[in-house]
């Protein structure tokens, strides 16, 4: 069967070599007589796919020894309260606010600690990135938040800002969600990451954390038990049943990843799809991206049909090719290609070949 080109934002694509294999050991993990839903988190069996799954994530990522990877649950959005309940110490911590994504994480901070916006991109419909010069950071938080890829608008720090150098030494918190595994992260820029692995990761259900040690053992009183990262780590994110599954198919992800030729390798994939789709929109006069080229994300492109009464027929013309989950975010409008590290070149050369036998059509 020749599958289609799912270009969702998440749950998003997996590759077929995972979902093949997870079909094959669905009934029997290696022998084992069970499938992995119905391992005991605490058995050998699962611990074994646990353990070689957080090695395979700290070889592919660099992740120093002084960070502990956790493998949580409640996705990103949850993560927007966690973070404050560990980190803020129910005082201050700044946001630098790019996008739909970001905003909702000093919303929901605001219930935990005082939450500072100290830079935001709105007065241009976030399609710019404010300069990290032009930040106007506290005299001392807890944290400084970033979303360093937003989903919905499209935009990408393509480098992580270095705190240090702005004369701040409280540690940088990035919602990596929708570009983890799509490229290196300084770590020596981080105090703590997060990201749902929906994205480039696995199915939805878990959720990554890490998180430098020292940043251990300050939970708010009324934080969560299950939620606290020191009690997280402490029982190596078992302090309650995780999501095994989910786990085991992030696993699953690593392993072909390592077979791609790691993340550096993914890297250049990823630059080569997201230039070919935005180099034929830019020579277009039918579609048209609004974000500022220097910020551009290389996991989330959203563009428009300069006539937006064509939209439905763009989407029914390319579901018929075989291109799905095209339509932009509710709120944006417009059109949404997701190109994570799943998603072929031929995937992206499909949907150009659509969106230049339509724009033909249309003259």
């Amino acid at each position: 069967m020749t599958r289609p080109f799912n270009f969702s934002a998440g749950p998003a694509v997996l590759p077929e070599e995972v979902l093949e294999r997870a079909a094959a050991e669905m009934l029997d993990w290696h022998g084992s007589g069970m499938g992995v839903m119905e391992m005991s988190h605490r058995g050998k069996e699962f611990v074994s796919i646990y353990e070689a799954a957080e090695s395979d994530l700290r070889e592919l990522l660099a992740v120093p020894k002084n960070f502990r990877i956790l493998f949580m649950q409640g996705g990103g959005i949850a993560e927007n309260a966690i973070v404050p309940l560990n980190l803020s110490r129910g005082e201050s911590a700044d946001f630098v606010v790019t996008g739909a994504w970001s905003e909702r994480s000093q919303k929901e901070a605001r219930k935990y600690c005082q939450a500072n916006v100290a830079a935001s991109n709105a007065e241009t419909s976030y399609t710019t990135l404010p300069a990290a010069g032009s930040w106007k950071l506290s005299q001392n938080p807890r944290y400084v938040h970033v979303c360093s890829n937003e989903t919905v608008h499209g935009v990408e720090m393509h480098e992580l800002p270095d705190l240090k150098a702005l004369g701040c030494d409280a540690p940088l918190v990035a919602d990596i969600s929708s570009h983890m595994l799509s490229r290196p992260v300084d770590w020596s820029r981080v105090g703590l990451a997060f990201g749902g692995a929906q994205k480039n990761v696995g199915p939805a259900g878990v959720t990554l954390v890490f998180v430098r040690q020292d940043l251990l053992g300050h939970a708010l009183p009324h934080c969560p038990t299950a939620f606290d990262y020191q009690i997280v780590a402490d029982n190596d994110s078992m302090y309650n049943t995780p999501p095994t599954y989910g786990i085991y198919m992030a696993g699953l992800t690593f392993q072909w990843l390592k077979a791609q030729g790691g993340v550096a390798a993914i890297e250049q994939r990823n630059i080569a799809k997201a230039q070919l789709l935005y180099d034929f929109i830019d020579q277009s006069s039918l579609y048209v991206n609004r974000v500022a080229p220097n910020c551009r994300s290389r996991m989330n492109i959203p563009f428009f049909l300069r006539d937006e009464s064509l939209n439905d027929a763009f989407l029914t013309a390319a579901r018929a090719r075989g291109l799905l989950q095209l339509k932009g975010y509710k709120t944006l409008g417009g059109m949404r290609a997701s190109l994570y590290n799943a998603m072929p070149l031929a995937g992206v050369q499909a949907l150009v070949a659509h969106m230049r036998d339509f724009e033909q059509h249309q003259a």
